[in-house]
């Protein structure tokens, strides 16, 4: 049995350049890896079925990330005269919730590919597991390559990126976001000036175009931000690349916030805990931010065992 990390992202900021003419609209970020994620477990079978050994709620096995990045890999694997193909039974240990803008499912099927294509021997480069995954999600090829990133055009076009591995308190307020509808938003931003990564690096402001839109709509992720700022003045939380200050990450609902040690952000995390009310359906974690994937180390060792 395998067993892989499939870690979680921030998106430190979230611009709208222009839109293609076929709809698709033009954005840039900057992906931060965390080192806090979910874990997928992987176990040959003596048959050639694809199984899922749990569910999630509400998602469909058609509509599943992880087993249609299974299901992807092998066909393009048969297709090319891999015989060794045999079935494989997936296991799911979810720790971060579902549409919250942490890359969840893209960090899943980028996770499946990477892990398969190793058991499978198939040798295929990141860059055929890449434009596997973008079929599957626009967020699925950062995952699949490992490393933070500065991305452009509709997500697919990525640059390593060094950023500074700062500890995060994540906030999850438990609504729903529909990302859908934000895209479809008249009030959406699709017009940023286009940002370089030297000026990002070098402080020029830079924001969610969607965080707005969403604390308009669901006034739990504003107190989310707004509790954030409280604490991140009283425990004299900095700023810097890209952190300025509580932010949204992706399309929602998740929050987040830079702190400069691991000490810091439990204090902040501690200390918001402590001021939930009773019964209020908000969960926090903190993570450290990394580079590389943790994913990247579990795979270079499983193909140094097996060779």
């Amino acid at each position: 049995m395998l067993r892989c990390p499939s870690p979680a992202k921030l998106n430190l900021f979230l611009h709208i350049t222009g839109r293609r003419e076929d709809g698709y609209h033009m954005l840039q970020t900057a992906f931060q890896l965390l080192d806090y994620g979910d874990e997928l477990s992987f176990k040959l079978r003596n048959d050639k079925k694809i199984a899922l050994t749990e569910q999630i709620d509400g998602v469909s096995l058609q509509d599943n990330l992880v087993w249609r990045a299974a299901t992807a890999l092998r066909e393009l694997a048969l297709s090319q005269g891999n015989k060794r193909i045999c079935g494989v039974d997936i296991a799911i240990k979810k720790n971060l919730p579902l549409g919250a803008g942490l890359g969840g499912g893209s960090s899943n099927a980028a996770t499946t590919l990477l892990a398969l294509n190793s058991i499978w021997n198939c040798n295929f480069e990141r860059s055929t597991l890449a434009d596997l995954g973008v079929a599957l999600g626009a967020d699925v090829p950062v995952f699949v390559y490992g490393h933070s990133a500065w991305a452009e055009g509709i997500g697919e076009k990525l640059q390593p990126l060094e950023l500074p591995e700062r500890w995060f308190v994540v906030v999850h307020p438990a609504v729903h976001i529909s990302t859908v509808k934000l895209f479809s938003n008249s009030e959406l931003t699709r017009d940023c000036t286009p940002i370089t990564i030297r000026g990002f690096r070098d402080g020029e402001p830079v924001s969610n175009v969607f965080e707005p839109i969403v604390c308009a709509q669901q006034p739990a992720v504003q107190n989310a931000l707004e509790m954030l700022a409280k604490l991140a003045s009283e425990n004299c939380v900095g700023t810097d690349c890209g952190a300025s200050g509580p932010a949204m990450t992706g399309t929602g609902s998740c929050v987040f916030l830079a702190c400069e040690s691991k000490q810091q952000a439990q204090n902040v995390q501690r200390e918001l805990t402590d001021s939930m009310s009773a019964g209020e359906e908000v969960s926090v974690f903190i993570a450290k931010g990394v580079n590389h994937s943790p994913l990247n180390k579990v795979i270079e060792t499983f193909r140094h065992c097996t060779i």
